[in-house]
């Protein structure tokens, strides 16, 4: 169910390659935007910016708070945005209950806010000691800790390496069954106690903890984060305008791999032009002000007529 949110409860998030991303959907004023993870607002008042006066912007987000603080952020524009509590996998849903048949700028920053991961209630940060939830959506009704208690072996090690990577998936996976025998695993510090215990540190420029993994694992699981997203990709065709343009804004290749699929499918079937043959990556500037959008790649297509494409 898409809630109409109107709730208003300080800036924990800086909006990842925004220079790019404004360059890319290049907004024009009375143009409609959906921002599908409207998160702290940052993009969202660009682009509520840009697009006035005219204009509308149509800010979605799971997470109650973060969207109630985008709504305070993007007051100035209140008569010209409208928020929604909702997932992405719901834009359909969204634009029928805004009355809007078809959107000029989409934009999906898939990435988590900086205040998300610090906020003990949310449970995805190995930094503090909190209860293991990993929901973004506090409605959703599995948190990590279910799933650690319930999965079976090898789906917990399946789960660790299709969603992460992780080498030592299946070390991790039998270590997890083993310690849940004796005690349930029910916060973040005895998770990633328990996979530093069996994983070797990793060396190099870019060391990062070894509970890393797991836990961008477990987080894309309980919130589905690819099944959403590929169906908002299969969604947007559907309601973009003639002229239209849609960016993306990617931190795992799994998201990355599905949004260049979709771009290039879209493209063969007449649909689209595709505005970036590779990613457009954060410069060091950014990465140096921003050490966490180091993995973010930004891509974007534009949507246009079928006669103003040109013959294949």
């Amino acid at each position: 169910m898409v809630a109409d949110f109107m709730d208003v409860p300080d800036h924990g998030h800086e909006p990842v390659l925004l220079n790019a991303v404004m360059k890319l959907l290049s907004p024009r004023h009375g143009q409609v935007a959906l921002d599908c993870t409207a998160g702290r607002g940052g993009h969202a008042s660009a682009l509520a910016q840009a697009v006035m006066p005219g204009g509308l912007v149509l800010c979605v987000d799971v997470d109650p708070e973060n969207l109630a603080y985008a709504r305070t952020r993007l007051g100035q524009w209140s008569e010209n945005c409208r928020y929604f509590q909702a997932n992405f996998a719901q834009a359909g849903e969204v634009l029928q209950a805004a009355g809007v048949s078809g959107v000029d700028l989409v934009l999906a920053d898939l990435g988590v806010s900086t205040n998300q991961l610090t906020q003990d209630s949310h449970g995805l940060s190995f930094s503090v000691d909190a209860p293991l939830d990993m929901r973004l959506d506090p409605e959703l009704p599995t948190t990590a800790a279910d799933l650690i208690a319930k999965l079976p072996e090898k789906d917990l090690a399946d789960m660790l390496f299709t969603l992460a990577q992780e080498r030592w998936s299946r070390r991790i996976a039998r270590r997890i069954v083993q310690t849940r025998q004796t005690a349930p695993i029910t916060t973040t510090r005895q998770l990633a106690d328990l996979v530093r215990q069996v994983v070797p540190p990793e060396f190099g420029r870019h060391k990062i903890d070894p509970a890393t993994k797991t836990f961008q694992a477990l987080r894309m699981a309980v919130n589905a984060e690819l099944d959403n997203l590929g169906t908002l990709l299969g969604q947007v065709p559907q309601f973009m305008n003639p002229g239209g343009r849609a960016a993306f804004i990617s931190f795992h290749s799994g998201e990355d791999r599905l949004v260049k699929h979709a771009m290039l499918e879209w493209q063969e079937k007449n649909k689209c032009r595709v505005l970036t043959k590779k990613p457009v990556l954060p410069d060091e500037m950014e990465i140096q002000t921003n050490p966490r959008c180091r993995s973010a790649r930004l891509r974007a297509a534009e949507f246009v007529a079928p006669a103003d494409l040109p013959p294949p």
